[in-house]
């Protein structure tokens, strides 16, 4: 598997991440559509790219057999699903909940709003864990954290051991949620990520869809602390299958934040022989790096950690060097996340999408139930309408995704770039505002219940549509470091569903369903408009972001001493 196409190779000299080229948006005419007189505006920028995710490694995960492959995304997506059933599944039982144990509305709000928080900022030590342990290791853990918190719930006899325990459910089940969407990127190749992407949303969204029809009905049927037992058989049967089928799809040679630990330890073994380990093993581990057995990660073609390709299509060797916890550090590659221009614009959109999403849900449970005097199942089964949206628009809106990927990159030439994708969000960006204002005034008017249900189906299938391409899109433009990208996605959207969720009680209160929702569809217009900026400018603040972050690597080789030039 060569990396570059030998056409373009034109020296093997090394050189940054990225050397762009950048052009501005130019008018491409399709070869087959010369006839017609439509052409197609997409900002084209041309780069020679140093390609981590396609470097050789052993056993590599993009070449499993498709049956493989979807077993994974089966395992993945319905630890996923649980972690949806999660956050809400409790729901239809709150009150049962404030008397048995008791505890007042505004002790069970906390209860929730600290769920939502902590499984939004717990991604980001997961996936810092993830890019130097491996993937499989904090899916057994942190399903396992879930499983024992779920069972302490059920057993729980006060308020504070449920806010208690279930903060430990969210750190939990946050996990699979920041490397989830990871461990796809590590094995389908990104024409077909869109499409898979899809389909693994499918059973987060499940959750919240079906979740208050199950809590109602277990609650009906037993009482509240059935669906704890419920959600803790789930876990432990999902922690099983992980331990027993599950392949880590992790490859330490395509992970740029691994190779960047291992590079500091070589380098304080080179200026520090004093304090090395006194093992042998260890000792010959720096040997082998003096004596240049190894690959010479330091003089690789892409310099900022990532390993070019050889010519052959051999797995790269890395430098075993033994990693432990200690050297996990996720504010440094979250800093590199934050430190470009078109990841900053793009999470916001992506938590202002996340908030309304959870946001939708809650207040319509409200309106049903003091306006429709709607019982909890009757509430899910409204509901539900706009998790099937959820569930239509993440299939169609990923497939749309990688149609338009594969025929804008057939359009320029070949070529292609992250932000292409982001051209197949336009549908629902235009279409997502008009829903939610309608939405609003629809229940602001007390309508028949269809027409709630029409219009939360369509604000679900458009929200859906929007965030699955974003997501994607994050994991396209962070290459070597998709895990830490969506971990710091899930923490702004868990920072604004918290927002959200303590707002959201006062602004429907206060204002009504109507100009509450107008808010939200003005909200969504920002939204759109930060996508579509990145859609514009992505591109160019990309390159010039990687060019910044080769040229401090750069910077940092040369002020190495020679003591250290071979590491």
């Amino acid at each position: 598997m060569a990396l570059q196409n030998s056409k373009t190779r034109t020296s093997h000299k090394p050189s940054p991440l990225r050397q762009s080229s950048t052009t501005t948006p130019t008018l491409v005419r399709n070869s087959t559509e010369e006839s017609t007189s439509s052409t197609i505006q997409v900002p084209v920028h041309e780069t020679r790219t140093a390609d981590i995710e396609h470097v050789p490694v052993q056993n590599d995960p993009r070449a499993w057999s498709p049956l493989r492959k979807n077993v994974t995304l089966f395992l993945v997506a319905s630890a996923s699903m649980i972690a949806g059933l999660a956050g809400n599944i409790q729901n239809p039982a709150v009150e049962e909940m404030e008397r048995d144990l008791p505890a007042t509305s505004a002790q069970f709000s906390l209860s929730i709003s600290m769920f939502i928080l902590i499984q939004g900022l717990m991604p980001l030590l997961w996936s810092a864990i993830s890019e130097v342990k491996g993937r499989k290791l904090v899916y057994i853990v942190s399903l396992a954290l879930f499983t024992l918190g779920t069972i302490i719930v059920a057993l729980s006899s006060t308020i504070g051991l449920v806010i208690g325990f279930r903060c430990l459910q969210a750190a939990g089940s946050s996990a699979v949620i920041a490397i989830g969407a990871a461990s796809l990127a590590d094995i389908f190749e990104p024409e077909e990520r869109g499409k898979k992407m899809g389909i693994y949303y499918i059973a987060p969204l499940l959750g919240p869809a079906i979740g208050p029809i199950l809590g109602g009905g277990l609650t009906t049927a037993f009482n509240w602390r059935a669906i704890f037992w419920f959600m803790s058989i789930l876990s432990g049967t999902s922690l099983l299958s992980f331990i027993f089928f599950f392949n880590d799809t992790f490859r330490r040679e395509r992970s740029l934040s691994y190779q960047i630990v291992v590079k500091q330890h070589l380098r304080a073994a080179a200026l520090h022989p004093a304090t090395l380990p006194s093992s042998k093993a260890d000792q010959k581990i720096i040997q082998n790096e003096k004596s240049k057995s190894e690959v010479d990660i330091e003089k690789n073609e892409a310099k900022a950690g990532v390993v070019d390709s050889p010519k052959d299509d051999t797995a790269v060797a890395l430098p075993a060097v033994n990693l432990s916890i200690t050297d996990v550090n996720p504010f440094k590659p979250i800093g590199r996340i934050l430190g470009r221009k078109n990841n900053i614009l793009i999470l916001i959109s992506s938590g202002l999408l996340f908030s309304f999403n959870f946001l939708v849900l809650y207040t319509s449970s409200r309106t049903l139930s003091a306006f429709y005097h709607f019982d909890p199942l009757k509430i899910g089964f409204v509901t539900i309408s706009y998790g099937v949206g959820c569930v239509t628009g993440s299939v169609f809106g990923g497939l749309w995704s990688d149609y338009e990927l594969t025929r804008l990159k057939a359009v320029n030439g070949g070529h292609k770039s992250p932000e292409m994708r982001l051209r197949s969000t336009f549908i629902g960006l235009c279409m997502l505002p008009p829903c939610v204002l309608g939405l609003g005034w629809v229940s602001e008017e007390r309508v028949h219940v269809s027409a709630m249900s029409v219009f939360l189906f369509a604000c679900g299938f458009f929200s859906i549509w929007v965030y699955s391409s974003a997501l994607t899109y994050i994991i396209d433009a962070n290459n070597g470091r998709s895990s830490t990208a969506v971990a710091t996605n899930s923490a702004f959207r868990g920072v604004s569903a918290f927002v959200a969720t303590e707002i959201a009680v006062p602004l429907q209160d206060g204002l009504g369903d109507g100009w509450m929702y107008t808010i939200w569809a003005a909200i969504m217009v920002l939204s759109s408009l930060l996508i579509i900026l990145v859609w514009w400018k992505g591109g160019k603040w990309r390159e010039e972001a990687e060019a910044r972050e080769a040229e401090t690597a750069k910077r940092l080789e040369l002020s190495t001493p020679t003591s250290a030039s071979t590491l």
